[in-house]
């Protein structure tokens, strides 16, 4: 049973999916204008760990996620350039995507434009026109009448009063009250535009994600999601001419999610207040899967307070889930080469070895990290018990390693049962997808660390222990770990 807090009903509700088996869900996309901030990142993170769950319990999951690229902020740095707004859209969309693909997102099954969907919006505009919820005015403008409306403001549950206390709203004295909103705006000198009824023009901002979705996940649809600044007025008026369109009050959206924000020093984060983290900066200190995580460590609809240090802190925790994997792989790669076991019973019964413990802590964990997933998509307490399962493999390599224990013969199975747990989780949570192995980079690596070790040993053979101990000590300020085993010394990240 998964549970799913619903921003229409502000509470938890049990998900309950349209088609047995599925998952549809329409995401807000960006208005490429510029590079996406660490902000805009934690929308689709978010996103791609929800989706990856679903799958995981078996859904068929559809996921559409648009592109806003015709738009008002596109248009001005197209002229500050002196470029076409397709050239500007273009650009940030390329840069949305490498950025997103450095954190682990996978792509949406479609990603829809505003530009190529005007005869969807064209239409949608006219059904509203036709019906009495939208009028035009002499200049050509269309603008959707929220007093036509009876229902409107039910999901950021605020009425007409408060809105117009509270928002800002597009001047025009012409509007037959301050919040109606735009769905078609009169083409302006130099700006582009395409044929309509009313005349020339271009979609208002909140009409294009209506009609997005409603063509590519139909009248009814599971989720619909993105920061918790779209609740009002993005969300609120896509609901508004959605229904009114169609004519059924419970059509649309069936959940609405929304993320918390990411604060600076507690303040929202924003391009218009210029206190944001470009993703591409992050990217250049810090892994992708490192900023991921971070994002992943608290739940999505709390606020998160970014910041160097926190960032760092994560980069700590993410590598030591890392050395549990790479302890993981050591033991995998010991049980395919055959130096895994030396001898034993291999009729010896599973619960009274290690491995048998460890695996049944490890099913365990994985039903508790399932359910924590289920309870609103806890990353932060399913990642909690990934470390109390890294805590457990550690402590039996060290184990093994250090000759305390000696494996039977069905403890290869366990072994392999654990590490496919502990990779299940990861992969929900989306991390060590991007660990390149076996490059000219990674070899290099590895032939230092044999000179280094070697270095060392014959510096300890030589009773040399002021530099054995000064290669030990560097090496763990550059952040690596050695280890003296039966099996000789290995190395790894701190």
């Amino acid at each position: 049973m998964i549970q799913v807090y619903n921003t229409m009903s502000r509470s938890k509700e049990i998900f309950k999916p349209l088609k047995d088996g599925e998952v549809s869900i329409y995401c807000c996309g960006v208005t490429p204008y510029n590079s996406p901030h660490i902000g805009n990142a934690r929308p689709f993170v978010t996103w791609d760990v929800i989706r990856r769950f679903f799958r995981r319990l078996g859904y068929k999951v559809r996921y559409i996620q648009n592109f806003t690229d015709i738009d008002d902020k596109i248009i001005n740095a197209a002229n500050a350039e002196g470029v076409t707004w397709q050239e500007i859209s273009q650009r940030y969309i390329a840069a949305y995507f490498r950025v997103m693909d450095a954190l682990n997102i996978r792509r949406a099954d479609i990603y829809p434009r505003v530009s190529e969907t005007i005869p969807d919006i064209i239409e949608m505009i006219q059904r509203l026109v036709d019906k009495g919820f939208a009028y035009k005015l002499d200049n050509g403008d269309v603008f959707y009448s929220v007093e036509a409306d009876k229902s409107y403001g039910k999901l950021s549950r605020r009425n007409l009063e408060e809105m117009q206390a509270g928002a800002r709203v597009e001047v025009n004295d012409k509007k037959r009250n301050p919040m109606d909103f735009a769905l078609w705006k009169a083409a302006k000198p130099n700006e582009p535009f395409w044929e309509s009824p009313w005349g020339k023009g271009r979609p208002g901002w909140h009409i294009e994600c209506s009609a997005m979705s409603l063509k590519y996940l139909g009248e009814k649809f599971d989720f619909h999601g993105g920061g918790a600044d779209l609740i009002f007025p993005h969300h609120e008026n896509e609901i508004a001419q959605s229904q009114a369109a169609l004519g059924d009050e419970n059509s649309f959206a069936q959940y609405w999610v929304h993320n918390g924000f990411i604060t600076v020093n507690k303040e929202k984060m924003s391009k218009s207040e210029g206190n944001f983290f470009m993703v591409e900066d992050c990217l250049k200190k810090y892994p992708g899967e490192v900023v991921r995580f971070f994002l992943l460590q608290t739940q999505y609809r709390n606020p998160l307070d970014f910041s160097e240090e926190q960032i760092k802190e994560a980069q700590i925790a993410y590598n030591r889930l890392k050395n549990s994997y790479d302890n993981l792989n050591d033991l995998a790669l010991r049980i395919e080469d055959g130096t895994f076991i030396h001898g034993g019973d291999k009729t010896s019964m599973v619960t009274v070895s290690n491995a048998g413990g460890l695996v049944e802590m490890a099913e365990r964990l994985m039903a508790e990290f399932d359910d924590a997933m289920s309870d609103d998509f806890n990353t932060a307490l399913a990642i909690s018990y990934m470390f109390e399962l890294a805590r457990d493999i550690n402590s039996y390599y060290s184990d093994y390693i250090s000759g305390k224990i000696s494996p039977r013969g069905a403890d290869a199975f366990i072994i392999m049962r654990v590490r496919e747990i502990f990779l299940t989780m990861a992969e929900v949570i989306g991390i060590f997808e991007n660990i390149e192995e076996g490059t000219a980079d990674s070899d290099l690596v590895e032939r230092l660390m044999a000179i280094i070790i070697s270095i060392r040993q014959d510096a300890r053979q030589n009773k040399n222990w002021a530099v054995a101990d000064k290669i030990r000590d560097d090496l763990k300020s550059a952040g690596i770990i050695l280890e003296d085993t039966p099996q000789g010394v290995k190395w790894k990240q701190a």
